[in-house]
Formats: structure tokens, sequence, C-alpha cells
């Protein structure tokens, strides 16, 4: 069966290089096969939530913010970490629409989780659709944006365009690129097949 599947290998000594406000840096020396060892560096995180927000004209919302590390704007659809302890990771999706779109959602659904880069750290992030839009009112809304979320514009994208723009490398986030090519692919079968919102993560 083609299926990810736990599993952890015995780790015989650990360092920790650099802590930070969300990630950490250890190196692990793991037992490898035939009795070998090795170290393996890699970044400790949270995790997050990224949602894929599609109207009743199946547009995409997406916003764009600036990405220290890539030296880019980027568009991406609205996301954050999970960083409040307890918190289901839909109302962390609806918390982080609200906060950087000022929408909120009827419907929400699992569209797709991912390990962003699984070689170099254990982040994982699911990546929600989200449908039956409606915009909070401006009293309600009391979110202050500050640093790279001020003036993050939000746009509207034809799904199909938004398609595209994935394939043409004009979108580069691995989440709005994964949810993106997920929401189209579900939406020949009416996202039909899609798990609840609330569906147990591997």
């Amino acid at each position: 069966m083609i299926r990810d599947t736990p599993e952890a290998w015995d780790v015989v000594a650990s360092k920790e290089h650099f802590q930070g406000y969300v990630i950490k840096v250890v190196t692990d020396t793991v037992r490898m096969p035939h009795d070998e060892v090795a170290d393996r560096d890699y970044v400790v995180h949270p995790g997050s939530v990224a949602v894929l927000a599609l109207d009743d004209r199946d547009r995409v919302l997406m916003i764009r913010q600036y990405r220290h590390p890539t030296r880019r704007l980027m568009w991406e659809l609205p996301a954050g970490l999970r960083d409040v302890a307890g918190e289901p990771l839909a109302a962390t999706a609806a918390r982080e629409l609200a906060e950087e779109s000022g929408y909120r959602a009827e419907t929400w659904h699992t569209l797709v989780d991912l390990r962003s880069s699984p070689g170099m750290t254990d982040e994982r992030i699911r990546v929600f659709l989200a449908r039956g839009l409606s915009r909070i009112p401006d009293e309600e809304n009391t979110f202050v944006h500050r640093h790279e979320e001020i003036d993050m514009p939000v746009e509207w994208v034809p799904l199909p365009d938004a398609v595209e723009k994935a394939l043409m490398g004009m979108i580069h986030n691995s989440p709005a690129v994964a949810g993106i090519l997920a929401a189209y692919a579900a939406s020949v079968e009416g996202f039909a097949q899609l798990r609840p919102a609330d569906a147990p993560e591997a």
C-alpha cells in the first residue's frame, strides 16, 4: 500500500544548536541499518495551517506577503502557526482566515496534508478548503496587522487561472501550490471525496 507510516529509528544522541521564537535547530545521531550511525540536522517546528478559500464563483482568495528568507513578495493562501495550545486545527484555520483576509466560512473540509520539507524539518501543514464565504463587518474585525502583514493585499483568482500560475512557476509558496492543485483535482467530483475538517492527522 502506498501510504506513509509512522516509524522511529533509535536516536543515540541529540544536540540543540539554536532556540528561536518559533523554531529550534537540532542534530540527532540516528542508528541506521547495519548498525551504522549518522547525524541528521533538522528544524523543529510547531506546525501550521493554510486555507484555500473558494467563493461561489470558484475564485481562490489569495494574499501577498513579504517573505524575508526568499527576498520576495509571495502570493499565498491565508495561513498561520499552530501557536495556541489545544486549539483544533479548523479553529486555527478559521482564525487565520479572519485575521488575514477579513472573511469567514460556513463550510470546512480537509483539503490536503503536507510535510513541507521532510528531510530538514518536522513541520506539518494542513490545508483546509473553506466555502460559503462572507465578509466580516469592520466593527467585528479588530485584528491589528503588524510587520509583514501591513498592507497585505487580497485578490480573488479564478481556480483554473491559479492552477495555470502554479504550473507556470508564477506562484511558489508550497501550501498555496499544493492547495490550488488539490482543490482543482477535488472539484472534478464536486469535493465529495474530501475528508471532514476534523479528520485525524496521520
